[in-house]
């Protein structure tokens, strides 16, 4: 494995209603990113920035942000022109925003949550973990909140009363290492996260144990505001080619990925599913 993968990995998984978007006046793309998932590594942002500005033709300036909150809110405002959000904010937006395109990991445009423990803990499902401390990473994350908490309404439960303490990490590798450190019991997680960390940054994933997957649901999707023109066009098609340009294709491979395709709607069913039992309650 490259020098390069290994530096992405280790510091990007540790990790996405005033004007219309717009190219800007000094002819610059916004793309938005949020070390929820992707956290701020050299490498995977010049070839982000390179694939997009050979698919789209212009500058690209990528923003960063800490919470899906903010990103959301600096797509909604047309502050940036396109970002990498989750499948749960997007839903909740849906009306606002534009599906851009889906990645493709291990050849389907899913993934799932897991649940992890510390490696010699007992536990053996949700059930097991009443009472003690959980790190989720994002109150707006799909697999590291949404996922363990509609699982929890689904038993009657809620996260605020079953756990002892829940806290957000913001950032799935920094639950992994809440887990793997003790300062929480148990955590949720993006497994493509996990996945990637195993292969990489094995000293830490071998410290947790994975007590629980979900089912497949529609992996973090790129999204624009609605209506957004040209900008939007432009980033859609530049993201949705990289897998047929040389710079694409060196951003795919450091983020473990195969392709972006257009993708639907539809593939976040199952998020929406859960988020309508979180809504209903226990």
């Amino acid at each position: 494995m490259s020098p390069g993968r290994r530096r992405f990995i280790a510091g990007a998984v540790a990790a996405a209603a005033a004007a219309p978007m717009r190219l800007r006046a000094a002819g610059t793309l916004r793309f938005a990113l949020t070390p929820v998932f992707l956290d701020n590594d050299a490498a995977v942002i010049g070839r982000l920035r390179d694939a997009l500005a050979e698919g789209t033709g212009m500058q690209i300036e990528l923003v960063q942000r800490r919470t899906y909150e903010e990103i959301t809110g600096a797509l909604l405002e047309g502050s940036v022109d396109a970002a990498w959000l989750c499948g749960y904010p997007f839903l909740q937006h849906s009306h606002e925003l534009e599906l851009l395109g889906v990645p493709v990991w291990r050849g389907q445009p899913l993934y799932r949550s897991y649940l992890i423990v510390g490696r010699d803990d007992p536990a053996a499902g949700l059930a097991d973990l009443r009472g003690s401390s959980h790190a989720f990473s994002d109150p707006n994350s799909n697999s590291g909140y949404l996922v363990t908490a509609s699982d929890l309404i689904r038993m009657g439960e809620a996260p605020e009363t079953f756990f002892s303490r829940t806290f957000f990490t913001y950032g799935h590798r920094n639950v992994v290492r809440a887990v793997a450190g003790g300062l929480a019991r148990s955590g949720s997680v993006d497994g493509y996260v996990w996945e990637a960390l195993a292969a990489v940054e094995p000293a830490l994933t071998e410290a947790t144990r994975i007590i629980a997957r979900s089912e497949w649901l529609g992996f973090p999707p790129f999204a624009a505001r609605a209506g957004g023109g040209e900008a939007t066009a432009a980033i859609g098609r530049a993201l949705r080619g990289f897998s047929g340009t040389e710079s694409g294709r060196a951003a795919l491979s450091l983020l473990f990925l195969d392709d972006v395709i257009a993708g639907s709607v539809a593939l976040f069913d199952g998020i929406a599913l859960r988020m309508a039992d979180l809504a209903r309650g226990p």
